[in-house]
Formats: C-alpha cells, structure tokens, sequence
C-alpha cells in the first residue's frame, strides 16, 4: 500500500519528473508550435557575422520511442526551412550565403531528428545529447547535437540544438570577394530553436 500511494504522489504531484522516465515500449508525440527559428553563425577574415530563418519553417510532430531499458530514444519526424529565407542583415551577405547554399536547385534546409538519450524532465532546465540528420545543398549528414530545455509552462519545453559545422563537411566552398581579399571561414556555428509540447 505504502508503494502505490508513493506512486500516487509521484504521478500527482512530480509527474515531469516521472516523465522523465519514460516506460518501455512507449511512444510521446512532440508538437512543434510558434517560435522556430534558426540562427548561422561564421566569420570572414575581417567580421563576423550571423544569418537566420525566423518563422519560415515547416514541421512534422515529432515522435519519441522507447522499445528497451537501454540506449537513446529513437526520434522521428522533421523541420523544413527555406533556405531563401536566410536573413544576415546584409542584402550583399543574404544573397551570397544563399548562392552558397544552392537556394535555387535545392531551397529546403531540413533537419531530420534521430535520436535522444534520454527523455527530458519538464521540471527544470538540462542538458542532453542528441543525433539528427541535416539535409543541405544535396548532401546529409548525421551529426551529435548538444541540446538546452529549458521549461516554458506546462507541458512545454523551449528546446535549443546546436553545433559546430564546417562549409565542407557538405561539400559546399566558403564565399569569397573582392578577388579573394574577402574569405569566410570554414566554420559555421548553427543553432536551431524550438518551441515544443506533448500532445494529448
């Protein structure tokens, strides 16, 4: 009796600590509502600079599984962006990013979710581990995420993902100008912001 009323507290009282726990062989969909955006970051030999997508996205509900007792959560579903949107508060840097990036042949930058290790508390800010698969310019590849949730309200979590990537790593070549004088750095810092909720 005395373990059932502790449950009783737990699920009454500490249920995103509970949650946090997520039973096996069990699915928690994830809706992605208003808020998106996502923010590059890189640098040339004289500036830096950063470029975004806000609000310009389309999603899928994001879907969490758990089918054993070890491992990461499997993760389903994505986000779509217009790679057209990209907005660097520059109208000359805008428009080179997105040559960069083949905005005409190929105009959605989409993030596909893999994997998390495990589910989130909904109780207080953490950080996890993540996969997702990112989709640019014709080429994807699979990278680790570092993850921030920080609690928005009930039910909702404000989820940010990002990380290092390189030009390279999708086969694209950094803009030059002014004859080369003008080089943008191989790195790229990205970061995507998501605002999410379970779905009833």
């Amino acid at each position: 009796m005395h373990l059932l009323s502790h449950l009783a507290v737990c699920l009454l009282i500490f249920l995103p600590v509970c949650k946090a726990r997520l039973p096996v062989n069990t699915s928690i969909k994830w809706v992605v509502t208003e808020g998106c955006f996502l923010k590059v970051g890189g640098s040339t030999n004289i500036n830096k600079f950063t470029c975004e997508i806000v609000g310009n996205y389309q999603s899928d509900t994001l879907i969490l599984y758990k089918n054993n007792n070890t491992g990461p959560l499997k993760l389903s579903g994505k986000i779509s962006l217009d790679v057209q949107a990209f907005n660097c508060h520059n109208p000359m840097m805008s428009a080179d990013l997105r040559k960069t990036l083949k905005a005409n042949e190929y105009p959605q930058l989409v993030i596909r979710f893999v994997s998390l290790e495990r589910y989130p508390r909904f109780d207080q800010p953490e950080e996890l581990r993540g996969t997702v698969a990112i989709e640019l310019a014709g080429t994807t590849r699979l990278l680790d995420i570092d993850y921030k949730f920080n609690p928005g309200g009930t039910g909702i979590l404000n989820l940010t993902g990002s990380r290092q990537v390189n030009f390279s790593d999708f086969g694209l070549v950094p803009p030059r100008k002014m004859g080369g004088m003008i080089k943008t750095n191989e790195a790229l810092f990205v970061q995507f912001n998501l605002a999410i909720k379970v779905a009833r």
